[in-house]
């Protein structure tokens, strides 16, 4: 068997899937989360994806001199299934900063489909560094509205249902503690790895 055809197959058994997720919502529970970044009634869960990837950061002169900024993430989430005794893991979205059509271009968080190419823009509305649930040194687990969607080139419209996303399970990605102290390390960027789990939620049940 080629390659290719081994990465069809694995491609078409995710879209199968996925198309299953967004049906079977009682396969996929709410996780528990802080109080503070609970998901609105009424919304549940279809999808959650696995993130590896960076959060990159800026430095520029600050209040209190110079700090590191955030200029936003870059991501690969995957989405992992069993098949007999194998584990498999496929690319199900890119995870960026973009333009958000539906706010005048307005910089917001971008997750895409790998599938097709179905977008959506989420806004920060709560975050916890609750030690009960966020591992140490790691960045916060967040709520984020969803304030712009699109549909692929093609009409691909699964991304466009989403409603809410949870950023949890997260693993390092905090700013670095140095490097960006003084005039001359302004324009310097730092690519900080990180993991984290994206739940996506959508309306009614």
């Amino acid at each position: 068997m080629t390659s290719y055809l081994r990465h069809w197959i694995a491609a078409s058994l995710v879209i199968i899937a996925l198309g299953q997720s967004t049906f079977a919502d009682d396969d996929l529970r709410a996780p528990r989360v802080p109080p503070a970044i609970q998901v609105p009634a009424g919304n549940t869960p279809f999808l959650v994806g696995q993130a590896v990837g960076t959060q990159n950061y800026v430095c520029l002169p600050s209040a209190s001199g110079f700090s590191w900024t955030l200029f936003g993430p870059q991501a690969t989430l995957f989405f992992t299934f069993k098949i007999s005794n194998s584990e498999i893991q496929q690319q199900i979205t890119t995870h960026f900063l973009s333009a958000n059509p539906d706010e005048n271009g307005m910089p917001r968080p971008t997750w895409q489909s790998s599938f097709d190419t179905s977008a959506v823009w989420g806004r920060s509305m709560a975050s916890s560094m609750d030690s009960n649930f966020v591992a140490p040194g790691a960045i916060p687990w967040l709520l984020l509205q969803v304030v712009g969607t699109e549909r692929g080139p093609a009409g691909g419209d699964f991304l466009t249902q989403t409603t809410f996303i949870h950023r949890l399970n997260t693993s390092r990605g905090m700013a670095p503690s140095t490097g960006c102290s003084q005039s001359t390390n302004v324009g310097a960027t730092a690519l900080v790895p990180y993991t984290a789990d994206y739940f996506f939620y959508k309306a009614g049940r």
